[in-house]
């Protein structure tokens, strides 16, 4: 005999409009709730063993130089949870690491398990890592990561015109002399970040100087022995990241540079320690908490069997976040 909704009420004692919220991911059914009313749906029948009530966040990392060095994805995370809760599906965090030699076998595990969605965050993948989840059984949308052969379903940042955005702010500030403070694991995110930086300076007619392209891993400390070589210094620099920014404005004033009166620099993210920086950076703002939610939205389109004919690619656009150190020198 088929389940009704109003036989799972007379089994948990909820309403047929709680049961029917519940099952739909609607506003409205507590956590407890909605896990009460899907496992006797389960048991019971009325929903398949494969039904997805989960979201599973897995964190992927190469070498976790990214990840580990920077708090900025604590608050996409946040949104991620948030974003489960309101529509009704558990939150699961996951952690894969390229270098574990179990590796392989424990991806494999995550994307053969049923009643699950799941939300790769790819910040510190390159293309070639994908392969393993090409053949995913469920659900799975990108986050902070694309891949040129398009078949992933992704949410990410637009870097590209973020740093072109930033960089013609200091263009705009009279700034010829722009150089690069770079990254040194080039991820993704960071090559788009770099065709934003050269974009610009192409649109002004600014010559790349490679003399003022500056490689870090230890921002701080990697700054610090450029510097002590005495190097002739542009005007500006933009980095590819807050951690890199902050770092490097350390080492410029250890070294009796003042910022912006001798050197102005600008970053990318929005770290929480750059509106207290002394002074305060100039960078650009990602929405992280918003820019988790809509992970977990359009993972919940897919699940529901929405826009899976079409591959979608949606880019957060990050805003200037005007702070102190800029020079005008006009």
């Amino acid at each position: 005999m088929k389940v009704s909704i109003r036989d799972l009420s007379k089994m948990t004692g909820f309403s047929p409009a709680t049961i029917s919220n519940a099952l739909n991911h609607k506003k409205g059914v507590n956590r407890e709730t909605a896990e009460e009313i899907f496992r006797v749906a389960r048991e019971t029948g009325y929903l398949s063993a494969n039904a997805v009530t989960k979201i599973r966040l897995v964190i992927f990392k190469k070498n976790g130089q990214i990840l580990e060095e920077t708090p900025f994805f604590q608050q996409m995370i946040e949104g991620i949870e948030e974003e489960c809760h309101r529509l009704g599906y558990e939150m699961v965090i996951s952690h894969v690491d390229q270098r574990n030699p179990s590796y392989q076998k424990q991806v494999r595990d995550l994307l053969e398990e049923q009643g699950v969605g799941i939300i790769l965050l790819g910040t510190e993948m390159m293309d070639g890592d994908l392969s393993l989840y090409r053949n995913a059984s469920c659900p799975v949308l990108l986050l902070d990561h694309w891949t040129e052969l398009m078949d992933f379903n992704s949410v990410l940042i637009n870097n590209a015109d973020a740093a072109r955005a930033i960089t013609e702010h200091l263009l705009d500030n009279g700034h010829r002399e722009v150089g690069y403070l770079r990254g040194n694991y080039r991820i993704k995110a960071f090559r788009s970040r770099f065709i934003g930086f050269q974009t610009a300076l192409k649109k002004y007619k600014v010559p790349y100087k490679e003399e003022y392209t500056v490689t870090v891993g230890t921002a701080c400390q990697d700054m610090l022995e450029y510097l002590k070589k005495k190097p002739k210094l542009p005007t500006a620099f933009f980095a590819d990241n807050d951690i890199i920014a902050l770092g490097a404005m350390k080492a410029l004033q250890e070294m009796g540079y003042r910022i912006p009166e001798d050197v102005s620099i600008v970053g990318f993210d929005d770290l929480t320690f750059s509106e207290i920086s002394s002074p305060p950076l100039t960078t650009l703002r990602v929405e992280k908490r918003e820019m988790g939610k809509m992970a977990v939205r359009r993972l919940v389109e897919l699940i529901d069997g929405i826009g899976t004919s079409t591959v979608t690619k949606i880019q957060v656009c990050p805003k200037i976040i005007y702070r102190n150190t800029v020079k005008n020198i006009k």
